[in-house]
């Protein structure tokens, strides 16, 4: 969880006027291996979250068994919340991948898609998702996970990036290192 993520929540709860923003960690996440694990992520997020209104965290992912599926999750959540109107929040990056998730189209029935674009990024709507898809432009801090765990790896400072109390954990952790 990087300040890219809380920029981009911020954004997306204060133009659309939404009650809040549930961060969900993924649980066992079936088209990645070698992440950190779900315990960890999960500890993060509630570190990134904490103090912020309008932000909360859940760990129905983190909870079950197996591998873990997003139309599995927005099921879950939508029988939890019955009257609440769901919306998705992702990048575009997620989002043209979305074709490869399991039932995408009941993804997309089930929850009102928004993804938050940067000024400049490409923007490939899937077909499963036409017109189910809301697109939000932030200004915000062009960060990349991915990115951000190589110089984690690298012992490159990324103070400002992170927030602190997750950064403080990435190193009292020993998370994301090189392994000699």
């Amino acid at each position: 969880m990087h300040n890219g993520h809380l920029v981009a929540a911020r954004a997306v709860l204060e133009a659309l006027s939404l009650d809040e923003v549930l961060f969900v960690p993924a649980g066992n996440q079936w088209q990645k291996t070698g992440q950190t694990t779900a315990v960890h992520r999960l500890e993060m997020t509630k570190l990134a979250v904490a103090g912020q209104p309008g932000f909360a965290v859940s760990s129905i992912d983190v909870d079950r068994d197996g591998a873990t599926y997003t139309v599995d999750t927005i099921r879950l959540l939508a029988a939890q919340n019955p009257d609440a109107k769901l919306f998705f929040i992702l990048g575009t990056d997620a989002l043209a991948g979305l074709a490869s998730w399991r039932e995408a189209e009941t993804i997309t029935e089930l929850a009102q898609f928004v993804v938050v674009t940067r000024p400049g990024s490409q923007l490939h709507i899937p077909a499963v998702a036409q017109g189910r898809v809301w697109v939000l432009e932030i200004e915000a801090l062009n960060l990349s996970s991915t990115e951000l765990r190589a110089k984690l790896a690298a012992g490159a400072d990324v103070s400002g990036q992170i927030p602190e109390a997750v950064l403080r954990y990435i190193v009292e952790q020993n998370l994301y290192r090189e392994v000699a």
